[in-house]
């Protein structure tokens, strides 16, 4: 939402001295609450008319375009179209119209569909503290008035962490249990089409949770009653470098662990237990993820998270889960895009070929010992299936053996904190215009297959006549 609106959003680590001034910026003060505002820089609103924007956005689809995070839950919602220079009071930011208008049109140009969430501050309410769906009204109604849609809404980011998230003082499950109900009936009264996403929870699986604000998602459960039609969690298995000082922290050296890979399967564990209690039977969405919080660590905008974030996926994909939603597409070190320049780094490049190649059904790709291995339907093609093989091994080749040719994709890179990747020895980079690159596959013959140390290969086998493919 920060980047939408303009405000102070994660510093990069190297932060451009040519930033803009946040003197008489819009939303210069919109800060999470008791946040340390060096850890922050300002940006402008971000162009979502921008022709490689939309161009390298569209690449993914079709996709989920999630508006929200922390800074959503403190967002006034302009009245009209004259926007008010400074938030009402209760409020820190303010969204204009035509920001919003911004947002529509560049989901109908990448043919994504708007996920996002609403305002829960002080401004947000009654005089007895009761949440009030007026600014929840005002957005649903005019986005449907240009021809928009909201696909999918939480009712807040993060309830977990309700204080910092801008909730009033002495927030509790009670009063989100209260909130959400009011929230579900808004819903279902006036957007009966709407997906419900909760609750949103983060922070209790890893040392981000901390204070004595925290609430618990087994109390918000508890309070809120049924409502959700799927059930939405986030996932960072560590703190950044940029929050030095609070714990949980973690390296480059474990980048490429199992511990480190496998801290997604545990957090989705115990949401999914939480969800079995609570709302048997519910998808599951994680609805916002990265290499780790605050921005990311120097290395989530290299090539060595790539194990992480295709990992990942593999594993979600394993798992049931029906829906990631990467933090973010071009904002601070975790960006799939540069800020600056909005080029692609090598996380967006795996999320392209991860679009064209790996299909939604998920087939058992067995247990191998030194590979990660994930097998798919290939997308696109009947019978055919595609294979990702991750060797996380920094110094030993992994074999496969395949009865049958295959198309091969492999991803690597001169040293793992690259700021650039190549694919079967060529590196990624737009052409003339802004232009995707041809990603062009090397045949493998039937036999062993090998994989290199550090490297990441996608292998289709197009006559494997897979039942389940066709």
């Amino acid at each position: 939402m920060v980047e939408v609106t303009g405000g102070r959003f994660w510093k990069p680590y190297r932060a451009s001295a040519a930033a803009p001034s946040d003197r008489g910026g819009d939303n210069a003060g919109n800060l999470p609450a008791g946040a340390n505002p060096d850890l922050f820089e300002y940006r402008k609103p971000i162009d979502l008319s921008n022709a490689r924007l939309r161009a390298l956005a569209a690449a993914l689809a079709p996709a989920y375009l999630r508006v929200s995070g922390t800074w959503a839950n403190s967002t006034y919602f302009a009245e009209s179209d004259e926007t008010p220079s400074t938030p009402p009071n209760g409020f820190r930011a303010v969204l204009s119209r035509e920001r919003w208008k911004g947002v529509i049109d560049f989901a109908r140009a990448v043919n994504a569909e708007i996920v996002t969430s609403m305002a829960i501050s002080p401004g947000a309410r009654d005089a007895a503290g009761r949440w009030r769906s007026d600014q929840a009204r005002r957005l649903f109604a005019y986005t449907r008035s240009i021809g928009g849609r909201i696909a999918a809404a939480e009712f807040m980011n993060e309830p977990t962490l309700a204080a910092m998230g801008g909730a009033p003082k002495g927030y509790d499950a009670a009063a989100y249990g209260r909130d959400f109900k009011a929230f579900v009936a808004f819903i279902g009264d006036n957007e009966p089409d709407v997906i419900v996403l909760g609750p949103g929870s983060i922070g209790e699986t890893t040392a981000s949770q901390s204070g004595s604000g925290f609430i618990s998602t087994r109390d918000l459960l508890a309070a809120s009653g049924p409502g959700i039609d799927a059930f939405s969690y986030h996932h960072y298995g560590a703190l950044s470098q940029r929050c030095s000082g609070i714990p949980g922290q973690t390296t480059q050296e474990a980048a490429l662990s199992e511990a480190w890979l496998k801290s997604t399967e545990q957090t989705l564990a115990f949401y999914r237990s939480l969800r079995d209690e609570f709302t048997p039977g519910r998808p599951m969405w994680l609805t916002e993820t990265a290499e780790t919080a605050c921005g990311g660590n120097p290395w989530a905008a290299t090539f060595l998270d790539t194990f992480r974030y295709l990992d990942q996926l593999g594993r979600l994909a394993r798992a049931g889960v029906q829906m990631v939603a990467h933090n973010t597409l071009a904002a601070s070190d975790y960006g799939l895009l540069d800020e600056t320049t909005l080029r692609p780094r090598p996380n967006y490049w795996a999320a392209l070929l991860w679009r064209r190649l790996m299909g939604t059904t998920v087939l058992d790709a067995g247990v191998h010992k030194g590979i990660h291995l994930y097998a798919h339907c290939r997308r696109g093609e009947r019978g055919a299936v595609i294979l990702l093989a991750i060797n996380t091994d920094r110094t030993a080749t992994a074999l496969l053996r395949l009865p049958a040719a295959s198309e091969r994709y492999t991803l690597s890179a001169d040293h793992l904190e690259s700021a650039g990747v190549k694919l079967n020895g060529t590196v990624l980079d737009l052409g003339p215009n802004d232009g995707l690159p041809r990603l062009a596959a090397v045949t493998s013959p039937p036999g062993s297959v090998e994989i290199a140390p550090a490297t990441i290969t996608f292998l289709t086998v197009a006559d494997a006549n897979n039942p389940a493919c066709n």
